[in-house]
């Protein structure tokens, strides 16, 4: 396995991708473990690209699964290329089946969520993971190495492919806070 490689996305392949409409808490499908998709089917290759498209219209989002917009599917993008956090950066890219297969360095953080858009809350994530995973278009296995931000989201994205939010991972209501609004 390799890493994938630095800027990929689906419209590498000419997919340019549809803006959706991002779903709510508590729609359903935000709660159920979303399927293992074929990475090559051409209807997963679009999906990936409206991810991609709809992320990048949404002011200070860095990542987005397919069950945020109303699709029960193991497929989501990423980028936090910009962000003040992040350290290690592999651009934009979208991922199929991911999983953890290795977490150190727990550490908490703030976190939100463009499907809980009122609340943040503090959750504790591995600061350096290991994910691997599959192209969608190629379905080119990856083995991807990340730390800080990047490894938050990516573990932010895989939670909501299981069927969770960042708020089945706070400590408790404590942890659960009212999102700032900045006019």
């Amino acid at each position: 396995m390799t890493e994938p490689f630095h800027g990929w996305t689906p419209e590498a392949l000419g997919e340019p991708g549809e803006v959706r409409p991002v779903v709510k808490a508590p729609d359903a499908v935000l709660s159920r473990a979303g399927t293992e998709v074929d990475p090559v089917d051409p209807k997963v290759v679009r999906l990936a690209a409206d991810l991609m498209a709809t992320m990048r219209v949404s002011p200070g989002c860095v990542g987005l699964a397919a069950p945020q917009i109303g699709v029960s599917a193991q497929v989501f993008v990423v980028d936090v290329s910009g962000h003040p956090k992040a350290a290690t950066l592999h651009g934009a890219f979208a991922l199929c089946n991911a999983k953890v297969v290795e977490a150190s360095r727990w550490r908490p953080g703030r976190e939100g969520c463009m499907s809980v858009p009122d609340l943040t809350g503090d959750v504790k994530r591995a600061a350096r993971v290991v994910v691997e995973a599959v192209l969608p278009g190629t379905g080119e296995p990856v083995r991807l190495t990340t730390d800080a931000f990047e490894a938050r989201a990516l573990q932010h994205e895989i939670d909501h492919c299981a069927g969770l939010l960042f708020l089945d991972r706070v400590a408790g209501a404590h942890a659960i806070h009212q999102r700032k609004v900045y006019l």
